[in-house]
């Protein structure tokens, strides 16, 4: 195992030229290249000018060069989640270029050839980063961070994992462009001289490939664990995973139970968040209900203020002794702690208070339902409530056997003795698997688009894990026919895809990014009001969702979406 080394010095003193920090497609990328290039990008931020730059980088090998070039150069950067056009447009106000990738209209900075390879260390007060929450409840939140928050937190993790992890390289499916994957899959590896994979893991099937080679430490999310697919050959290569790591939300026990059984052990489990850094952890090899671990140099309090969980901590920007109050409710135990869910989400609906955390507690404690996220809905003057549920089989039967609005009314029942009738929900979406980021999370943004006017209506006809055959309406009325084309109204081929996608994501557990299209093909146009029928399926190894659109003229469109799990 190498000395660790503190991210403040990690360039001045360094590590020797061949020492190997990253690998790309079976090619080695040493400590040398990584200088080499975290030069240039010193360079080429100096020579831009400016303090503030978002930076965005598929390849971690690069971004790792990127971000310690940046770093040197005084530059604080700004991480998106992602670099869809929208976001990359919203960073636009608050930074004085992008690097790696930026909005169409101008140049990413890219780094130069420089001879000067010499380092100054780095202040630990550097304002060094601004991530930003999951937006699961509400709109992202910026959070500044600085270097001794990131340089105290990778201290930690190397005196609580680096003894078991040894020289394994890590391999990951979450991206580095958010906190736990910039942490786990980039600074710990660099401080801890451990390689890291240049490219992420979209596939399950990717994992298997990449840990067929040898020992290795695997980063991954829940959202990630539990779509593995037992079909895969895991038994030939559990052996070589040296280390599991999950955070960004609860793991569900049957997650859980599938890491034990496929890939031989269970995760250690990191409790934290953009705001607070890593806090706790813990690793249910046998016990499911395991309480979690205080990492070192962190405090928490738990019981006061309606058992809210707060949290003391080096790796928090915090002015001395101050604490941080979370949105989680906590249990004290003799060396942790126990979650107890979610702080109360309260909302004044009809002049009076409703808990929506409670309802949601409701719903999942009725039977019916798995999962349930309760969002309020703006409709016209007045707010409505809206669920959005992953039903359990019970509720899949209700509603195969009497319609949605059998499964609707049920909820609604079990609701009725707990809350007023004015604040029952009054709209309903019934998912496989509720809708993830590339972060694993849940956002409201991604929920409210389910209840989308322009959103199609459609039964199930037939539903099988890997295949579903839908009936889908193409209305008349739909907005979609606007301008397309006056007088001869059709359907667009990209509202079909749209739907294709949209009505996938309800019925599979699908990853977060689209990448391609493959065999797209449009056999003849969609009038309004024609009765579609849906075809989808879902290939989880290969990361496929095929659709074929027909009706009683016959085939319409067909083709197959190609969709990521995220990584960066």
């Amino acid at each position: 195992m190498d000395e660790p080394l503190a991210l403040e010095h990690l360039l001045v003193h360094g590590r020797p030229a061949g020492h190997p920090v990253a690998r790309r497609e079976g090619q080695v990328l040493d400590f040398a290249a990584f200088r080499a290039r975290a030069t240039g990008w010193r360079t080429a931020f100096a020579a831009h000018g400016g303090r503030r730059y978002a930076l965005f980088h598929e390849d971690t090998f690069e971004f790792a060069a990127a971000l310690f070039g940046a770093w040197h150069a005084g530059v604080c950067i700004y991480l998106p989640a992602d670099a869809r056009p929208a976001t990359l447009e919203a960073l636009r106000a608050h930074v004085d270029g992008f690097a790696g990738r930026a909005p169409a209209d101008l140049a990413a900075l890219t780094p130069v050839v420089d001879a000067d390879g010499t380092f100054q260390p780095l202040s630990p007060v550097l304002a060094a980063l601004i991530v930003y929450t999951s937006g699961s409840s509400g709109e992202p939140t910026a959070i500044p961070k600085r270097l001794s928050q990131l340089s105290s937190e990778v201290v930690t993790l190397g005196a609580l994992f680096d003894a078991e992890a040894g020289d394994a390289p890590v391999l990951a499916t979450v991206s580095h462009q958010h906190i736990y994957g910039l942490l786990f899959r980039v600074l710990w590896p660099l401080a801890s001289g451990r390689p890291f994979d240049a490219h992420g893991l979209p596939y399950p099937e990717d994992i298997v490939a990449a840990l067929r080679p040898g020992p290795a430490l695997l980063v991954a999310s829940p959202a990630h664990l539990k779509r593995l697919p037992a079909s895969l050959d895991w038994a030939s290569v559990r052996g070589h995973l040296r280390g599991l790591f999950s955070s960004g939300g609860p793991l569900s026990p049957e997650a859980l139970q599938a890491c034990r059984e496929l890939l031989g052990r269970a995760p250690v489990e990191v409790y934290g968040s953009s705001e607070t850094g890593g806090v706790a952890w813990r690793r249910r090899d046998t016990e499911d209900a395991a309480s979690w671990r205080v990492m070192p140099g962190v405090e928490v309090r738990a019981g006061a203020d309606d058992e809210v969980l707060a949290v003391r901590s080096p790796h928090l920007d915090l002015s001395e002794g101050a604490w941080f109050t979370t949105e989680d409710r906590a249990r004290a135990v003799p060396g942790g702690f126990e979650l107890l869910g979610r702080r109360d989400r309260l909302l004044k609906l009809e002049e009076k208070r409703v808990s929506l955390s409670a309802m949601e507690r409701a719903l999942v404690e009725g039977g019916l339902v798995k999962e349930a996220r309760v969002l309020p809905l703006a409709e016209g003057h007045r707010v409505t409530l809206a669920v959005v549920a992953v039903p359990e089989a019970a509720g899949w039967r209700l509603q195969e056997a009497g319609g949605r609005r059998s499964l609707n009314q049920a909820l609604r029942e079990k609701l009725a003795p707990h809350f007023e009738s004015s604040a029952l929900p009054r709209r309903f979406r019934y998912l496989e698997a509720m809708p993830v980021n590339s972060q694993g999370k849940s956002t409201e943004a991604a929920l409210a688009a389910l209840f989308d006017p322009r959103r199609p209506a459609f039964q199930v006809l037939e539903r099988a894990p890997e295949r579903v055959l839908l009936s889908v309406e193409a209305p008349e009325g739909s907005p979609y026919f606007d301008g397309h084309f006056p007088g001869t109204p059709i359907l667009p081929g990209v509202v079909q895809v749209d739907w294709a996608l949209l009505l996938g994501r309800e019925h599979f557990a699908l990853p977060p990014d689209f990448l391609r299209l493959e065999t797209l093909k449009f056999q003849q146009v969609i009038p309004p009001g024609t009765q579609l029928t849906l075809e989808l399926t879902w290939a989880a190894e290969s990361g496929r969702l095929g659709f074929k659109l027909t009706s009683a003229a016959g085939a319409h469109a067909s083709g197959r979406i190609v969709l990521g799990g995220g990584v960066g």
